[in-house]
């Protein structure tokens, strides 16, 4: 079964690796514009800290779980951190997973290439070679008008068939996404808040065994 912390960055980018073709169509310039300003944006960004709802449900709609979260990123590196539950930490070197019921972390080397999973990716231009994608339209929610965009993957084979993503038309930042798989269930996270120049040291990035006594140490490097 998958860990929360890595359904939750699988759905942060959701990268395919693969790039798009013209035999699988065109994506809707409306979309790509949205999404071009909201990848501009964060790239001017130096540190980032934003809070979020994960929420998990079955292919009948029932909600399987309701979590809250913190990421973290600052260049190649980024941390999150699940309320009561796991931490994922990168330092641009190392990725170290930590499971706090088993207080157990395993570490593995980081792998900075095209198809590499990073919660940055999702801000940035992933889109343009791994999804299709089209403006389905506005909707109001929490006092916003958030512009609808869906995107699905190139790579048929992966598990999912449909993201869909919802844009802060005022701020151009992401609002939401939700990933639906082929097997019915559905991930979604929500931004509480979003600072782009927030004070991050380094230190953030990197598990300290330290601080987590007793913890079983599984080295995949």
């Amino acid at each position: 079964m998958k860990t929360i912390a890595t359904v939750l960055v699988s759905a942060f980018i959701t990268v395919a690796g693969m790039a798009q073709t013209q035999t699988l169509g065109k994506s809707d310039p409306a979309a790509k514009k949205i999404l071009d300003a909201v990848s501009a944006k964060f790239k001017t960004y130096k540190a980032v800290q934003a809070t979020f709802t994960f929420k998990s449900e079955d292919a009948k709609g029932k909600v399987l779980g309701v979590k809250k979260g913190t990421l973290y990123t600052k260049g190649n590196k980024y941390r999150v951190s699940i309320t009561g539950g796991q931490d994922i930490f990168c330092d641009g070197v190392t990725v170290s997973t930590y499971d706090k019921a088993a207080n157990e972390v395993t570490i593995s080397k980081f792998e900075a290439s095209a198809s590499s999973i990073t919660p940055q990716k999702l801000f940035t231009n992933f889109y343009d070679k791994d999804f299709l994608y089209k403006l389905n339209g506005e909707k109001k929610e929490a006092g916003k008008t958030l512009q609808e965009i869906e995107l699905t993957p190139v790579d048929k084979s992966k598990s999912f068939f449909k993201v869909l993503v919802w844009v802060d038309k005022a701020t151009q930042t992401i609002y939401s996404t939700r990933v639906m798989e082929k097997s019915g269930n559905k991930y979604t996270y929500t931004v509480g808040s979003l600072n782009g120049n927030a004070n991050i040291t380094d230190a953030q990035f990197v598990f300290n065994k330290a601080k987590y006594p007793g913890v079983e140490v599984v080295d995949l490097r």
